[in-house]
């Protein structure tokens, strides 16, 4: 009886391990989605993208996000703090310029352990934007309240 006890524990420990190997072959993140906004009412134009987690990230690990600038110049950087329970991040940019249509731009993401400050994981894909900026009016077609951006967390009705 012993001895099928060991034997069980053995397997039991082999495929514990063989699952952890399989899981370090895997990514920390993956990209699930992503691209350019236009907003007329506005004439504003960003881009961003959802990364959705698919192994566990260190909690405090910090989320790098570097954006091709499509009006040229450095890099736009935006940051996010991982938190152990979270299964998907959103990352996008302020407002850009000079995107061209049929235009590939780059993106950078790279995992940075809080403690070392160094980059652990890197991944990167590009963006393709269909339309050019100049689909967007030089200024907002209406001027005052009459849009307000949503709010987080905020549920109840506004009337100006």
């Amino acid at each position: 009886m012993a001895d099928v006890r060991l034997l069980f524990l053995s397997v039991a420990v082999a495929a514990m391990q063989l699952g952890c190997a399989n899981d370090l072959d895997k990514p920390y993140l993956e990209f699930a989605g992503g691209g350019f906004i236009y907003n007329y009412r506005l004439a504003t134009a960003n881009y961003g993208f959802v990364v959705r987690r698919v192994r566990k990230i260190p909690a405090g690990t910090i989320i790098v996000a570097e954006f091709e600038n499509p009006g040229g110049g450095a890099p736009i950087v935006v940051r996010q703090v991982a938190g152990s329970t979270r299964l998907s991040y959103k990352l996008e940019t302020p407002t850009v310029t000079g995107i061209g249509a049929n235009t590939d731009y780059r993106v950078e993401v790279g995992l940075i352990n809080p403690r070392t400050k160094e980059v652990f994981a890197r991944y990167s894909k590009s963006f393709r934007a269909d339309l050019d900026q100049d689909v967007l009016p030089q200024k907002p077609p209406v001027i005052g309240p009459g849009y307000q951006p949503a709010q987080r967390g905020h549920s109840e009705f506004v009337s100006y």
